[in-house]
């Protein structure tokens, strides 16, 4: 399960162990364990605080594709459709910050190269 595995992910990133973790949003260390190995979904007030807590959309933990705006003086723009898959790699880049140094030999160059790929 999607869920699951970005749950696992998100809390490990933040340095929290299960228990921790269900301290912050008033759960069992077991309920953050039976959510992260999709044994059990959490109910609507938890799967709120996990999203404040570990600081990502609904979209996100649930694997949908993230929309993003360009927002000017309250007034969107022009929006577009992120898809998962970049998606991921974006928040690889955000639990690894070394990921993208180690991708391209730490060569500016090379690192502006991929990121224009993969942005196109």
């Amino acid at each position: 399960m999607l869920i699951g595995k970005r749950l696992k992910e998100l809390r490990k990133a933040k340095g929290l162990t299960q228990e921790q973790l269900g301290e912050l949003v008033n759960v069992t260390k077991v309920s953050i364990c039976c959510y992260e190995n999709g044994t059990r979904t959490p109910n609507l007030d938890t799967f709120q605080d996990l999203l404040n807590v570990l600081e990502v959309s609904a979209d996100y933990l649930l694997g949908k594709d993230i929309k993003a705006s360009v927002m000017k003086d309250n007034e969107v723009l022009y929006s577009i459709k992120i898809p998962k898959e970049l998606a991921d790699l974006y928040e690889e880049l955000l639990l690894d910050k070394n990921l993208l140094r180690k991708v391209t030999d730490n060569d500016p160059k090379r690192m502006v190269e991929l990121i224009d790929k993969i942005l196109k």
